[in-house]
């Protein structure tokens, strides 16, 4: 084991031993997953700075990739956060449009039950009118047979009238003559 290797050892467990407490208190705190990259970057410009004074290339290259992995995991979250923040709109769409469709069905019921409501309305006025016209066709018929009968009855009355005045005057015609007869049987006598 060289020197090198030994110092890279060293640094790697300072580094480890510097970075716990960090990484507990900021998951105590809540940004534990946010702040990683940050921590990430952190190690590894020490690592590149030790590695710059020891003139250690293989602890450079380790910076190098720890700031790549740092990078690429800031990039995951970032990817993570946006389509989280996409779901949660997706899911925020679905849930007002179920509150649109619930509304839009409650609308159409309501209508159907006043379309319902004014056919029944109509149908039963158009009931009604149709039995009072029934009505009223029946009531004019039988206005029509008792003016007929009036009618009828006023013509006989006239006939009867007639035929009164007329055997009246055939009885006057009668007593006339027989009273005529008799002043002249009189007169002869």
């Amino acid at each position: 084991m060289g020197l090198r290797s030994i110092s890279r050892a060293a640094l790697g467990g300072y580094i480890k031993a510097v970075r716990t407490p960090v990484d507990a208190a900021l998951k105590l705190a809540g940004r534990g997953r946010q702040s990683e990259p940050a921590v990430d970057r952190a190690d590894a410009a020490a690592r590149d700075l030790a590695g710059a004074a020891l003139g250690d290339d293989e602890l450079r290259r380790d910076a190098a990739l720890r700031r790549t992995a740092a990078d690429e995991r800031e990039r995951t979250t970032e990817l993570r956060d946006a389509a989280d923040e996409r779901e949660e709109a997706a899911a925020k769409q679905r849930k007002q449009a179920a509150k649109r469709a619930t509304a839009k069905r409650s609308t159409a019921e309501r209508k159907r039950q006043s379309t319902r409501a004014t056919a029944a309305r109509t149908a039963q006025k158009r009931k009604a009118a149709g039995a009072e016209a029934a009505d009223a066709r029946e009531e004019a018929i039988e206005s029509a047979a008792r003016r007929d009968r009036l009618e009828a009855l006023d013509r006989e009355a006239e006939a009867l009238d007639k035929r009164d005045d007329a055997l009246t005057a055939s009885e006057e015609a009668a007593r006339l003559r027989g009273a005529a007869e008799r002043a002249k049987a009189a007169r002869k006598d």
